[in-house]
């Protein structure tokens, strides 16, 4: 599908959140977002529709290819699919792109600090779900923790992960991707 090419690199199609993904983050995108691999076949829809950049914009939208789309997850969330698309929908693609830019920053953050080497997708995960506030919130705070600095890369990952699990208790969510 070369015909087939994306402005926007943050923000798929479908409404998921791909700078987010933990395959995009090693360079293996399956989606839609990157240009090499097309397997999407969302993607393939959209060529038959002219001056379609978000599936939203369709007058068919949601169409059959979204039941149950934010049921499972795939590399990346779907929790919040159609929640990102309605907010970014209300706040704007430039608005919205800014906030998944700052996301991926605070990720690229967490996975140079506090990743022991098995928290790449539990924090592409948090960081992608949760309100920009809260993480920034959790992030001040590790800056804030001065016993962290005393803290080996294990002992520093694993009190980010229990940050992370105690908020996402409070959003009543387990912090695991949902496969089918």
């Amino acid at each position: 599908m070369k015909e087939f090419k994306r402005n926007n690199a943050y923000f798929s199609l479908c409404g998921l959140n791909c700078g987010l993904c933990n395959m995009r983050l090693r360079g293996h995108c399956p989606g839609c977002g990157c240009g090499k691999h097309h397997s999407c076949y969302i993607a393939r829809c959209s060529l038959n529709y002219e001056d379609i950049e978000y599936c939203f914009q369709c007058s068919e939208f949601p169409c059959d290819k979204y039941k149950d789309a934010d049921k499972y997850d795939s590399f990346i969330t779907h929790f919040n699919q159609f929640k990102d698309i309605e907010k970014f929908q209300e706040i704007g693609t430039v608005a919205y792109t800014n906030e998944q830019i700052e996301k991926v920053e605070i990720l690229n953050f967490l996975l140079e600090n506090y990743n022991a080497g098995r928290q790449k997708s539990l924090f592409c995960l948090a960081v992608n779900i949760f309100k920009l506030e809260d993480i920034k919130d959790i992030i001040e705070q590790l800056k804030l923790n001065e016993d962290l600095e005393n803290m080996g890369i294990k002992e520093k990952a694993s009190f980010v992960v229990n940050e992370f699990k105690k908020l996402s208790e409070s959003y009543g969510i387990t912090l695991k991707l949902r496969k089918k």
